[in-house]
């Protein structure tokens, strides 16, 4: 096959991994890069988290057993184009792939694909499949399944775009053509620095469709089980796995826990092995019982703000609320000062593109500020504010109870609402009826993921944020070519939303786990994910 890479397109590529806290290509495809075993340098991110693994690797792999897992919220859909929660996305993981797959170090590696190019414009991609890839079910994966999945998630199989950065009408794919039985062409409207991650998606049976939400059939390295709503889904070792070695595991039961008091039983008890969302209270308490671990998370918590509320539609308001917090104190209390304070939506470690914003409102409270601003926006007497927050979400809960009585000293007087989680996504995320939510954002590998969901058409824009220049300036940022330009404009978009307070962002906390003493391989992501095929008992 001949290979039509710009050097400068691909160059531009390896080079934006690197800018977003990466190192390593993200994909110059001469090579397979399926190695479990990297041998590109660590992000400053990963190699945080490899520091803090290294007391969980000791002793030889053991295969075969099973794990519980435990986790927070109950799955929104097995069906991966259509997942929306983090949560299911981070268990998903390991039952689907994409032609790609990131890595540990925030890489892009060959998965379904054992190659790939790009065209010297970049709006060619073409892929090669790799031999002997299965799907569960028994059956090779062929051409006409990667068409099928990549025409459904861009819209181009029924006119409904299910991943929004691969639809046409945003510069995504608009065709996708079968060149032999080993190689596919896509063609996209525009070149885009960022598409190449979004082949990620997962690459389903030609025709499966909507049975993949009752019976999902993948190709990663745990197979599905089990599914029970409010109990949780069970995944088997996928003996058929191209990545030899790999899963070590026979059985992985990913277990429903809705309470951190209950999680903190179970883990005692010895019924959860695995437990991913620690607060700073329950890691100092288990730490002579248990591995504990932690490094930075993916993950951007906030105050978020119905900018269509009645009374938040005015920016005074929604900035006397950034000014009423005290970020330091939540941070302190809620992550025993390990969060990383942030006021946009951005992470730290994407180093080029994050723009410290701070000082526009400070990260300790200015309750006489934003009492000023109240009284500007015709509230002298303060403001009623209600906040939906996940109860599921131990650290989101005890953010609320922190920052309600910063809020309450500002004349924001202030409601907590603890809610289920499904009603959490189907009244607040969905349905956008609410004041004031806390939760979290995550990302993938890409600078722009957390930003466009502002746009105001975005259907993730639950927070109903709609400001022209924004919008204006998002477009530029995602047609950019040049990484400066590119780095330039996330920088502009992260002040305007700052200066319109938004939203008010918190912190990005860290991930903190609890692991069995028998259990070795836990990895840490740049991304929001559970890898159990490299987790193992040991001798």
């Amino acid at each position: 096959m001949k290979r039509r890479v710009s050097v400068c397109f691909m160059a531009a590529l390896l080079i934006m991994t690197a800018l977003s806290g990466c190192t390593g290509g993200t994909g110059e495809s001469s090579e397979d890069k399926s190695s479990k075993e990297s041998t590109v340098a660590e992000s400053s991110q990963s190699a945080e988290a490899s520091q803090s693994t290294e007391a969980a690797v000791a002793g030889e792999p053991v295969y075969g057993g099973k794990v519980v897992v435990g986790i927070q919220q109950d799955m929104d859909s097995l069906d991966p184009h259509k997942a929306t929660a983090a949560g299911t996305k981070e268990i998903l993981f390991n039952i689907f792939e994409g032609l790609l797959k990131p890595d540990p170090n925030g890489n892009l590696m060959n998965a379904v694909a054992s190659d790939y190019s790009v065209s010297e414009d970049g709006l060619t991609y073409t892929f090669t499949l790799r031999e002997g890839v299965k799907f569960h079910n028994g059956n090779p994966v062929t051409a006409e399944d990667v068409k099928y999945s990549l025409d459904r998630v861009s819209g181009l199989l029924d006119g409904t775009a299910l991943i929004s950065t691969l639809s046409a009408d945003k510069g995504g794919i608009t065709s996708v053509d079968i060149l032999d039985d080993k190689t596919v062409q896509v063609s996209v409207g525009s070149a885009n620095l960022e598409l190449i991650y979004s082949f990620t998606a997962a690459i389903i049976p030609a025709g499966s469709g909507e049975d993949e939400a009752a019976q999902p059939i993948g190709t990663g390295p745990f197979s599905f089980v089990s599914y029970k709503p409010q109990e949780g889904i069970v995944v088997k070792k996928n003996a058929d796995y191209w990545q030899e070695g790999l899963p070590y595991l026979d059985e992985v039961d990913f277990k429903i826990v809705n309470s951190a008091d209950t999680a903190l039983l179970e883990l005692k008890g010895g019924s959860i092995d695995i437990y991913p969302y620690l607060t700073d209270s329950q890691a100092t308490e288990l730490a002579d019982s248990m591995q504990v671990l932690a490094a930075p998370s993916n993950v951007v918590q906030a105050l978020f703000l119905n900018n269509a509320d009645d009374t938040l539609k005015d920016a005074r308001v929604r900035q006397a609320i950034c000014y009423a917090l005290d970020k330091d104190s939540v941070n302190e209390f809620v992550f025993g000062g390990n969060g990383a304070i942030v006021s946009a939506a951005m992470l730290p470690t994407m180093q080029s593109y994050y723009v410290d914003l701070n000082d526009v409102y400070g990260t300790g409270a200015n309750t006489a500020k934003a009492k000023e601003l109240l009284t500007e926006a015709g509230f002298p007497d303060g403001i009623n504010f209600e906040i939906k927050v996940p109860a599921n979400y131990e650290v989101h809960m005890q953010t609320a109870e922190v920052i309600a009585d910063q809020l309450n000293a500002a004349n924001i007087h202030t409601t907590i609402v603890p809610v289920e989680w499904e009603t959490w996504l189907n009244d607040v995320y969905n349905g956008r009826k609410y004041q004031g939510t806390i939760s979290g954002i995550t990302t993938d590998l890409t600078p722009g993921y957390l930003l466009n969901r502002f746009q105001t058409e975005s259907s993730k824009n639950f927070i109903n944020y709609a400001n022209p220049a924004f919008d204006e300036t998002y477009a530029k940022a995602a047609a950019s070519l040049d990484l400066a330009e590119k780095a330039t404009y996330y920088k502009e978009l992260q002040r305007l939303m700052a200066e319109d307070a938004g939203t008010a962002f918190i912190s990005v906390p860290p991930i903190t786990v609890a692991i069995k003493q028998e259990l070795a391989g836990y990895t840490f992501y740049p991304i929001y994910v559970q890898d159990m095929s490299v987790v193992y008992y040991t001798k």
